[in-house]
């Protein structure tokens, strides 16, 4: 169902004094999902159409203006469900990404909770998820650098740690990053130890750097040979 232009029409019944009356509700020009509500002849907010038809408004109908605040709150909360999909659609996100990115749209802090927990409750929003899926896609960085990533993008400490739990730097992955740091560079002594604060300014732990950097020079040492 949808509304056009509903114009004014006589109220059936009697209108009491704390009450007020929709004089009209007119489809939006802009955005043909939403309707313009006027009430006793003033703009009083804008609706999603099939919040309005969910609530049977329509023109000459006495409503009080608590009545239809709740409506505006129902439709608020259906329209940031929406926003917060349509963001979610390109990426996962945090539980403070989707808070901060629907308050950056200017919702109340209840629509924000109203639809963080509608999110988790469909597994969309789910901080340790997120963790996993980051520390399995991130290349060329150790644990400290990933869970200072993580920390910055707003995921929860005990879903961090739990992601973490079984991590352990790749090997050959490790030794390929110091080898491409190393890449024209002089297989010396303070060659050694750049590489080694290298690998560990990428988030590397200090023992599994240091391996690293004694197979590289092993390795040299043993071409040169």
């Amino acid at each position: 169902m949808s509304i056009a232009r509903l114009t004014k029409s006589p109220s059936r019944g009697k209108i009491y004094s704390n009450m007020s009356q929709i004089t009209s509700i007119e489809q939006q020009k802009k955005d043909k999902t939403r309707c313009s509500v006027y009430v006793d002849g003033t703009f009083y907010c804008g609706l999603k159409i099939e919040v309005a038809v969910k609530y049977r408004l329509k023109p000459g109908m006495p409503i009080e203006k608590s009545f239809l605040d709740g409506i505006q709150l129902d439709n608020e909360k259906l329209q940031a469900t929406e926003k917060a999909m349509n963001h979610l659609s390109a990426t996962l996100k945090t539980e403070k990404q989707m808070r901060d990115f629907l308050a950056g749209k200017g919702y109340t802090a209840a629509v924000i909770e109203y639809v963080l927990e509608k999110l988790k409750g469909y597994g969309y929003i789910d901080d340790f998820a997120y963790c996993k899926s980051y520390v399995n896609s991130v290349v060329g960085k150790g644990k400290n650098a990933i869970r200072s990533q993580l920390i910055r993008r707003g995921a929860a400490s005990e879903a961090i740690d739990e992601a973490l739990s079984a991590y352990s730097a790749d090997e050959d992955e490790l030794l390929s990053v110091a080898r491409k740091y190393m890449r024209g560079k002089q297989f010396d002594r303070a060659g050694m130890q750049k590489t080694l604060r290298h690998l560990i300014a990428r988030g590397y732990d200090y023992d599994e750097a240091k391996e690293a950097v004694s197979r590289l020079f092993e390795e040299c040492g043993d071409a040169e040979d």
